[in-house]
């Protein structure tokens, strides 16, 4: 089935051998994966993750990686989210950094025929003014392989309103909005990512669920719920996958993508993400192609790409039987 990938996190798609090779090379301890108690103790480990990156060739590696693994999931684009700030004391300056992504994205969607474009984030802890520097810096970048501007952390007590103007100057800049909302905050937030963010795509905002008129209001705005089912049940933003808003959501006609957040740190895949989905929630596969479809159509990737993955979806489709592979 073909599909896109919107809702992953460079670092945190990390192979976890990877992570293994990293962190002996740099002679520090292999970040825990896997159990997290709060949202703090994920941010740690994420964090953690980032520090063995130390050289360009760990940078490439990683995005060859990511990219690889988007084409045996059967992804025909991947946009992964990066904070570049994280890397400034090991790799250099965010320019640099962003040189180095942007270059392997472009040489690894070549070597594994995806489509790839990135996705700069944001951190809502911080400085609004912080966010804008990092917005100026994506716009400057659009036209080599950054599609979309991020907020990113803990949304409790981090309303997304402060970063209007962030969200200005890069939509301004012809990139996507697609601010997290929606996940450890309410329906609230998901207001706020669309009143004052304008997003196009929401990452997460499966709480949207808890208000019938935001639904509604999704329904018909149509934009893109990036929903990570196994992530909400770790951070229990959900209590297990049965119960997940997503087959709730689909049904009120609000458009969703399936995504898997990250894989490093909890688990699945894009390709798992989507088999939890038929086994667990019950989606049929005309409602998975439906989900693919939305992910291909709410991407930053070219017009023509998608024409071309739309009718490979509807392909697919035809053809699906009992033993299809999501």
């Amino acid at each position: 089935l073909p599909k896109a990938h919107l809702h992953v996190h460079l670092e945190g798609a990390m192979r976890p051998s990877t992570l293994g090779d990293l962190a002996a090379a740099a002679g520090v301890e292999v970040p825990p994966t896997g159990t997290f108690g709060s949202f703090d103790q994920f941010i740690d480990t994420y964090v953690a993750a980032c520090a063995v990156l130390r050289t360009e060739a760990d940078l490439r590696r990683l995005v060859d990686e990511v990219v690889a693994d988007a084409a045996v999931a059967g992804a025909v684009w991947i946009e992964p989210t990066t904070y570049l700030p994280n890397h400034r004391e090991r790799l250099g300056a965010d320019e640099a950094v962003l040189e180095i992504i942007l270059d392997e994205l472009a040489h690894a969607s070549c070597r594994h025929n995806v489509g790839t474009g990135l996705v700069m984030s944001s951190n809502r802890t911080l400085d609004p003014q912080i966010a804008e520097e990092q917005a100026r810096l994506a716009v400057r970048y659009a036209a080599d392989g950054v599609v979309g501007f991020g907020l990113v952390n803990d949304e409790t007590n981090h309303p997304p309103e402060p970063f209007s103007t962030a969200f200005h100057i890069a939509r301004a800049g012809g990139l996507l909005s697609v601010p997290h909302a929606g996940e450890l905050e309410g329906p609230r937030s998901v207001y706020g990512a669309l009143g004052a963010l304008g997003a196009d795509r929401i990452q997460h905002g499966v709480r949207a669920v808890e208000d019938p008129e935001l639904v509604v209001r999704l329904a018909e705005s149509g934009v893109c719920l990036d929903v990570c089912p196994t992530s909400n049940v770790a951070l229990s933003v959900v209590a297990d996958l049965a119960h997940h808003p997503l087959p709730e959501l689909l049904t009120a006609g609000v458009a969703c993508s399936v995504n898997a957040d990250d894989p490093l740190l909890f688990g699945p895949g894009l390709l798992d993400e989507y088999e939890s989905c038929r086994r667990e929630m019950h989606l049929t596969d005309e409602q998975l192609a439906a989900v693919a479809t939305t992910s291909i159509v709410a991407s930053g990737a070219p017009d023509a790409m998608k024409v071309r993955a739309t009718n490979s979806v509807e392909a697919w489709l035809r053809t699906s039987g009992a033993d299809a592979v999501a």
